[in-house]
């Protein structure tokens, strides 16, 4: 059959097309988790080539290569910890659980927090088990204040009080749900209930676009959220396609991805990027058998860039070329920190080459190691121990390579801690807990909003965790009503509202 032969329909075997073949034993390649990688139409081709259908309409920014309005940040290291993080003991202190320690709450001034129509008001399918805990456990850490601003941080994070100037922390978040699929709520705004959507990080990565063709322009780092609890959603691409996913990355220089090892043996560098450039020419040619199948679409590019990832990829995870200063800033040098150091390094290196969104996992795995339902003293003052002096050192070494005026920095966890004692440890919390934003157009030494006395309610300037997902494409140069997708109508809730207060 000719290239541009059509087969006749009425014969017994009309024959298979080469991109019918392409597209059938393309379906073979699932188990090299390549429908996650992140290539678009047009950017990382192996040859050139008109592009094919995009998995969605480009939004005008990303069409035109920039931005709906001046941007402040370039780049966005997202860092998460899994399983919810005390906020009354680390950025949001609050002393009086030490001056009502061991009473019951209806005992104090503050026993109005109990009403049940507080309680439970932004919780949408609530686990019953948590919640309703009464008697006050005292903090189970020190804190102090640090810098100009006087920002009051738990002792568990005293090394991220050095950099208290610079940081920006909202204590007034609320979420909607009040187990561990909080982890997904976080990362898309929408409820566990209602499976994958579109995290910040693809949408980021569908806004803008790519400023390195040889790196993905989403990477994801460290352990993620279990499957119990989001899985691969919490940095998928939901109905924007696969190719705007989250691609995880081991730090390990010779093998951070299965899938881009380097030519060897019989086969040569020429030889294999002539099998990519192959590969590219078929994924477009006319009379395409699947047009609308996003997963195959994913897996065909995803071996154009990992062409192009084989020396980018390992060089970015050298980090014996960083300097013995630089190494003991991330705590590469101490077996506490040297795992998540690693991570936070990777960041700033990926950052420092384009990747747009670097998804950063602390605890990742189940529920995640943060979830102290008992013994909290020991879990956060041994967890902390491993993040508290990387990520002081990640601030650090962005500002004095002036690179924390256009990086976006974000800390977060699902939600906090209760007030309330659950044994000797504290129990799952929604409804107030606290972020922080540093660099990136962010203003540095502020707090915004609160919570109550005893950190039970978001109080004050309330948000919904989509406003800092709002902040976020705002510093980036973005309008998220602009990135609609048609067929897919969005909430208000989804877009959510930049907090201008912190914004500088």
């Amino acid at each position: 059959m000719e290239p541009n032969d059509t087969p006749d329909q009425n014969t017994p075997c009309p024959g298979v097309t080469r991109r019918s073949f392409l597209a059938d034993t393309g379906m073979g390649f699932t188990g090299l988790v390549l429908g996650s990688m992140l290539f678009r139409d047009g950017i990382a081709q192996a040859a050139p080539t008109k592009p094919g259908k995009p998995a969605a309409p480009k939004p005008k920014a990303a069409a035109e290569g920039g931005t709906h309005f001046p941007a402040k940040a370039k780049s966005v290291i997202w860092i998460f910890l899994c399983g919810g993080v005390s906020h009354v003991e680390s950025f949001d202190v609050k002393p009086e659980l030490n001056k009502y320690a061991g009473k019951s709450i209806a005992d104090t001034p503050y026993k109005d927090v109990l009403d049940p129509k507080k309680v439970e008001a932004n919780i949408i399918g609530g686990n019953p088990t948590h919640g309703g805990r009464k008697v006050i456990m005292p903090l189970q850490t020190g804190y102090k204040a640090y810098g100009q601003s006087g920002l009051v941080v738990g002792d568990w994070f005293k090394n991220i009080g050095e950099c208290a100037d610079d940081l920006a922390v909202v204590r007034s978040l609320w979420t909607i749900h009040n187990d561990h699929g909080a982890q997904l709520t976080f990362q898309t705004g929408r409820h566990p209930r209602e499976g994958g959507y579109p995290t910040l990080g693809s949408w980021v990565s569908y806004g803008l676009g790519t400023l390195n063709e040889n790196l993905p322009e989403y990477v994801v780092l460290g352990e993620p959220t279990g499957d119990c609890c989001g899985g691969a959603w919490t940095f998928g691409g939901g109905y924007l396609g696969p190719q705007y996913s989250g691609v995880r990355l081991a730090l390990d220089p010779k093998a951070p991805l299965p899938y881009i090892t380097p030519a060897g043996g019989t086969v040569t560098r020429d030889e294999q990027e002539s099998s990519f450039s192959l590969l590219g020419r078929l994924n477009r040619l006319s009379g395409i058998d699947y047009p609308d199948d996003q997963q195959l679409r994913a897996r065909i590019k995803a071996y154009e860039l990992a062409f192009l990832m084989q020396s980018a990829v390992p060089e970015t995870l050298q980090f014996e070329k960083e300097s013995v200063e630089t190494r003991k800033l991330y705590g590469l040098d101490q077996p506490a920190t040297r795992a998540f150091g690693e991570q936070c390094l990777a960041a700033r290196r990926m950052a420092e080459r384009g990747v747009r969104f670097i998804q950063v996992f602390h605890g990742g795995g189940g529920g995640g190691s943060w979830d102290a339902h008992s013994d909290i003293k020991n879990n956060h003052t041994q967890l902390a121990a491993q993040v508290d002096l990387p990520i002081a050192g990640l601030l650090k070494d962005l500002k004095q390579r002036g690179m924390l005026k256009d990086t976006l920095v974000v800390w977060g966890t699902e939600f906090g801690r209760t007030p309330g004692a659950e044994g000797t440890g504290r129990d799952h919390h929604p409804q107030g807990f606290c972020a922080w934003m540093a660099g990136g157009g962010v203003k540095g030494g502020v707090t915004h909003g609160a919570t109550d006395e005893l950190g039970f309610h978001a109080v004050e300037n309330r948000h919904y965790v989509t406003d800092l997902h709002a902040t976020t494409l705002h510093l980036l140069g973005l309008d998220s009503h602009k990135l609609e997708i048609p067929g897919r109508k969005r909430l208000e809730m989804d877009h959510g509202k930049p907090i201008t207060e912190i914004i500088a």
